[in-house]
């Protein structure tokens, strides 16, 4: 019988294993991934990052993992640009969609303003919020 192990610190080499498990069951399953990472960053005069946004797309969607924008440049449209140039790349990629989290009310008006539409919610994560789920169809 297999015995069970609850650890707050797991090996980079243990989480390998069950990661590539996973993929291979899924490449078996309903096909390769083609994970590609895509960013969309922010630079100052110096060209030092400041922000941006981080995902990648696979199986046909596009995933925002983050999107940062500094404060400085807060208001002035530049969640929508960054978005919009994700969007771009994903649909040159031969993405029909794209997805995103969040749990900021900022953040959810500005990509419900940018096209997506919440398809879930998470109440009280964390507590006091809702995380929301949302998608948009890239055609």
């Amino acid at each position: 019988m297999p015995e069970f192990e609850l650890t707050a610190s797991p090996s980079p080499e243990d989480l390998a294993i069950i990661q590539d498990a996973l993929s291979a069951f899924n490449t078996e399953d309903v096909g390769a991934w083609e994970r590609k990472p895509l960013a969309v960053l922010i630079r100052d005069t110096d060209g030092k990052v400041t922000g941006g946004l981080s995902g990648y797309t696979a199986w046909g969607w596009l995933f925002t993992q983050t999107l940062y924008i500094p404060e400085t440049q807060r208001g002035k449209g530049m969640a929508g640009k960054i978005l919009a140039a994700a969007e771009e790349e994903a649909k040159a990629r031969g993405c029909h969609g794209a997805w995103i989290d969040t749990f900021n009310p900022q953040a959810l008006h500005t990509y419900q303003q940018a096209g997506y539409e919440i398809f879930g919610d998470l109440p009280q994560f964390p507590k006091g919020r809702t995380r929301s789920f949302l998608r948009k169809n890239l055609g």
